[in-house]
């Protein structure tokens, strides 16, 4: 997904969309709650880990991240 920019993954995620992405060999599920508000949860969760299972960020810590997300995908937040 060379051509999948952070403005359009903003437009996804204003438009309902949750998006799947893979991070560190994880998968999370990212989803807005509010302006500027913004749900990160743990898909696969195995256990014990370091890993928190679900956050609360702003969309400056998701424009930091997204350049390390890997296999991105959207679906419709029902």
């Amino acid at each position: 997904m060379e051509d999948y920019t952070f403005e359009r993954l903003w437009k996804e995620l204003n438009d309902g969309y949750q998006i799947y992405y893979t991070y560190m060999d994880r998968r999370y599920v990212l989803t807005k709650l509010s302006k500027n508000c913004y749900s990160r949860e743990l898909v696969n969760h195995n256990g014990k880990g370091p890993h928190p299972r679900s956050q609360i960020v702003t969309l400056k810590a998701v424009k930091e991240l997204f350049d390390f997300m890997e296999d991105i995908e959207y679906k419709v937040n029902l």
